[in-house]
């Protein structure tokens, strides 16, 4: 799955264009390296999220699914 739309699909960001922002920014990496919004998302992959203000999340990916309710959406990944 595109990490654009993970991120969208996992609400770890809540629209999917301020997450392709986010990502061609610079704001994302995947497993330690810049990401694009077209980076493929898969299980196990390291999430790490910046943001302008100097604060950051980082999770690992538990499951890609394309549709997800909010009460699912958490369960997609972990927070490390």
């Amino acid at each position: 799955m595109r990490l654009d739309k993970y991120l969208k699909v996992s609400r770890l960001i809540k629209r999917r264009e301020a997450a392709k922002e986010f990502i061609e920014k610079g704001f994302v990496k995947v497993n330690g390296k810049i990401a694009k919004p077209s980076t493929d998302v898969k299980v196990e992959d390291t999430i790490a999220i910046s943001t302008p203000l100097g604060k950051s999340i980082s999770a690992k990916v538990k499951e890609v699914r394309m549709i997800s309710t909010i009460k699912d959406a958490a369960d997609m990944y972990e927070l490390i």
